[in-house]
């Protein structure tokens, strides 16, 4: 079995998400108090039973996902005696969670990464007024027609392809009546289904550059270590391991497509066969069936699936 380790990102976020692990774990109650530490935050009071219009504020989803995929590595590691750069080839994290990728990997410490999550969101947030960006997702259509959608929906401002997700599967960004136009030109063009994403901002566009100076600023004074393990990077869908370049790649991150279908594909041509999702929810494991279906696809997410994945190890 050759794996590789994904790290979910924003929207899979939900009240009461930890709860779970601090309750069966001193070393998942660990971790989250060490992340709250490092905050100056009781984020886990959010994370466990908070408002879920708080979670969902990008400045606090970010480093609140991050903290629960980093308390199963964890419970993994205390009670298992988990090993991830033994375990695996690869590993990888959609948008945000390519930074949990990094902090599992300990490219970054725990401290550092939950700060610059923080501020990640805030950029992202302040970086458009709320209302005047938008996302959407486009069902049954394929990377290039979604570029095309796209690009005529740009005659009315910022309209892109940002995450490609898997085969139809394709979410575009930027502002919202140029989205709103794409979406009108999609849906008359076959797509199968095109649904507007509550989110906060245009996440992935060309409306995010303030966000990617904050983050220059930010990544250019944080200590990046040679990771464990090879980072599949969602601006090249190609492993990295150079701290610079992946330095580089994170700023770039911001305003880039997030290639998730090349980077899974990536996985199966350079020998892997089981991709393993660490964090809330199945929206990864899911993509990977969707993706290719010879590859297995494991979620990690509860006390019962550490504890069957634990026995697979």
């Amino acid at each position: 079995m050759a794996r590789s380790f994904v790290f979910p990102g924003q929207g899979t976020q939900a009240v009461g998400m930890g709860k779970e692990l601090a309750g069966a774990f001193p070393a998942a109650r660990h971790l989250f108090q060490e992340v709250d530490d490092a905050l100056e935050q009781n984020l886990s009071r959010l994370m466990f039973q908070g408002e879920e219009d708080d979670l969902t504020l990008t400045e606090n989803a970010q480093p609140a996902l991050m903290a629960v995929s980093m308390a199963i590595i964890a419970v993994l590691r205390t009670e298992g005696g988990f090993d991830l750069a033994a375990a695996g080839k690869f590993v990888a994290g959609h948008s945000l969670g390519e930074y949990t990728a990094l902090t599992a990997t300990r490219a970054f410490t725990l401290a550092d990464a939950a700060r610059i999550l923080k501020a990640r969101g805030l950029a992202m947030q302040e970086a458009v007024a709320v209302g005047e960006g938008a996302m959407a997702a486009l069902i049954g259509v394929e990377l290039d027609q979604a570029e095309a959608f796209a690009a005529e929906g740009a005659g009315a401002g910022v309209c892109t392809a940002a995450n490609d997700n898997a085969p139809g599967q394709v979410v575009i960004s930027g502002d919202a009546a140029a989205v709103e136009r794409a979406l009108e030109i999609a849906v008359a063009g076959g797509a199968k289904r095109s649904i507007m994403l509550q989110v906060s901002a245009p996440f992935h566009c060309a409306l995010m550059a303030p966000a990617a100076d904050v983050m220059a600023d930010r990544l250019a004074a944080m200590q990046i270590n040679r990771p464990a393990l090879p980072v599949i990077a969602n601006v090249t869908a190609a492993a990295e391991s150079a701290p610079e370049e992946i330095r580089r790649l994170l700023v770039e991150q911001v305003t880039s497509r997030v290639r998730w279908r090349e980077s899974v594909l990536y996985m199966r041509d350079n020998g892997i066969d089981t991709v393993v999702e660490i964090g809330a929810g199945k929206v990864l494991t899911g993509l990977t069936r969707r993706i290719d279906r010879d590859l297995t696809g494991i979620s990690v997410q509860t006390p019962d699936d550490i504890e069957a994945f634990a026995g697979t190890l």
